[in-house]
């Protein structure tokens, strides 16, 4: 239990330990940079006085003017401010929070915030010192911008260093649309195409201003100490001279002391005696408004790069408004830090108009980007344009129907009567097809009675059948010459009694096993006679009637038996 707790006092020691570190090394090594590099201009300058001192007291100031905080020289505001120090500040603070994430193991936003909340607020405390410790030195600052502006130059910083490592833009995503990320890339890319576009025109616009710069290093700083300070001076200015040479490519140009130019304006006056500004020119050219080709071009690379991003034209202009507003929004942050006065002396200082750079960042990004993105990327619009084209053919289709309505109309008794005579057929097959099987029926019964005496007279009277058949047997017994006939009619009685027997099939009653005969047949065999076949029913067999006819002892009647006796 003591290991656990000791464990945990540890760590939290050790967390401690880190953001100390996180929030104080960023500071010192600021403050420690800025005294090092005036240390070392004073000690090389030929007719400056080092101090450590006044170093120190100095760097305080400086290490405020690296975060862009204006300071106050002998009541005189210096605000153009070196840009490069602030890159620099911005880049260490971003890399020790960085480093300070991955050493404490945070990979949540909640945890990046207590690394970005102890760096700003680091920060902030140091520049609100330094202004109250300087109130009432040469080199002073408003406590309230000392506060501020290194806070959020700082937590900006941090934040971009801990983005990836804590999951900052994964809390982000699900609240942005594809689209919206796709133009976020893009404004990424269209910014640093910028930048990079204006650094490579400012290059080129001062290795033709070499002379230029060799007579101002000569005139204004002689010697190798007051040359290096010179040197680290323009250094410096670098950032804010290649964001000037982007509002002159955007068009609304800027104004540097006197002299106001852009490309399609120009008005000449003095300048700062700064070897970093040599490449100004005194006249104006016809050919600088080509120059617009080049932020165009950006603009058209930026649809270029959102061309697949998706199938949709319409999403693919949403991206692109994205990445031209974001572009307008970084150079409206920029040209505000990159310009300033320059100390209430006889030169303005350096002056972007931020609100128009921004408008003019957008539309140069958006609109040759937007027709780039519409006319290069996935073409789905065309399903539509192909229904669009069958809209003729479809009218003339629906023409051809109209026309042959008055035909169909036409049509319409004949279909009528094709009808009723196929219900008439129909009905007439019916009726022809149960004639068929009343006729099948009665040619079988004929049938059947032909060819089986015995049967058909069993169906017309089953009680004169059992006569006949008794008939054959005296007529056998009494006549001895007739015995081939006898024979005969014998062999028809076997018949007979075997169509008999599958006609009681049907008769018997299986509740008491006794063959239900007629009324007369049962009463003709109460009396001891057979009743003789009627005139209408067929005979059984000719030599019957003849052997009964033939027998001249009178035979006597054959006893009326019931068939199941039988």
């Amino acid at each position: 239990m003591l290991r656990l707790d000791e464990r945990a006092r540890v760590d939290g020691v050790g967390r401690f330990k880190e953001l100390l570190a996180v929030a104080v090394l960023p500071v010192l090594t600021g403050y420690t940079a800025v005294a090092t590099v005036l240390a070392t201009v004073a000690a090389l300058a030929t007719e400056s006085h080092f101090s450590a001192t006044g170093v120190l007291l100095a760097a305080g100031p400086g290490w405020l003017a690296a975060y862009q905080v204006p300071v106050v020289i002998g009541g005189n505001e210096l605000g153009l401010l070196p840009l490069a120090l602030t890159i620099g500040v911005c880049a260490l603070v971003a890399r020790s929070a960085f480093g300070a994430v991955d050493r404490l193991g945070y990979r949540t936003p909640r945890q990046a915030g207590v690394v970005i909340g102890t760096v700003a607020g680091t920060h902030a405390v140091v520049g609100v010192t330094i202004a109250v410790l300087a109130n009432g030195a040469i080199v002073t600052a408003d406590p309230l911008h000392a506060f501020a502006v290194p806070g959020l130059v700082s937590g900006a910083a941090a934040t971009v260093g801990v983005a990836r490592r804590c999951g900052l833009l994964d809390v982000l995503r699900p609240h942005v649309d594809a689209a919206a990320i796709a133009g976020m890339r893009a404004a990424a890319l269209g910014m640093a195409g910028l930048l990079a576009t204006s650094a490579l025109v400012l290059t080129a616009a001062t290795a033709f201003a070499v002379p230029t710069m060799q007579t101002l290093f000569a005139a204004h700083a002689p010697g190798f100490g007051s040359g290096f300070g010179m040197l680290l001076l323009c250094l410096g200015y670098v950032p804010n001279a290649v964001l000037a040479v982007l509002a002159f490519l955007l068009g609304p140009g800027f104004t540097l002391g006197a002299t106001s130019l852009g490309p399609v304006h120009f008005e000449g006056g003095l300048v700062p005696a700064v070897p970093v500004l040599a490449g100004i020119p005194e006249n104006y050219a016809v050919w600088w408004p080509a120059l617009f080709l080049l932020p165009a071009l950006i603009g058209a690379g930026v649809g270029w790069t959102l061309r697949a991003s998706s199938s949709a034209p319409v999403e693919r202009l949403r991206s692109v408004a994205v990445a031209g507003a974001l572009i307008g929004f970084a150079t409206v942050v920029l040209t505000t830090l990159a310009g300033g006065g320059l100390g209430g002396g006889p030169l303005p200082g350096l002056l972007l108009p931020a609100g128009l750079l921004s408008v003019a960042a957008f539309a140069w990004i958006f609109l040759p980007g937007a027709l780039v993105a519409w006319l290069a990327g996935p073409r789905v619009v065309s399903d539509a344009q192909d229904a669009v084209s069958d809209v003729p053919d479809a009218v003339s289709d629906a023409q051809d129907a109209v026309s042959d309505v008055p035909d169909a109309v036409s049509d319409v008794p004949d279909a009528v009567s094709d009808a009723q005579d196929a219900e008439f057929d129909v009905e007439d097959a019916e009726l022809d097809g149960a004639e068929t099987d009343t006729a099948e029926e009665a040619s079988d019964s004929d049938a059947a009675d032909a060819s089986d005496p015995g049967e058909a007279s069993d169906t017309g009277d089953g009680a004169d059948d059992s006569a006949d058949v008794d008939g054959v047997d005296a007529a056998g017994d009494g006549d001895s010459a007739g015995s081939e006939g006898a024979h005969g009619v014998a062999e028809d009685g076997e018949d007979g009694e075997d169509a008999r027997k599958d006609h009681f099939e049907h008769d018997i009653d299986t509740t008491d096993g006794d063959v239900d005969a007629p009324d007369d047949v049962a009463a003709d065999t109460d009396s001891g006679s057979v009743d003789a076949p009627d005139q209408g029913a067929p005979k059984p067999n000719a030599e019957v009637d003849d052997a009964a006819d033939n027998d001249p002892a009178g035979s006597p009647e054959p006893d009326a038996t019931r068939p199941d006796e039988r």
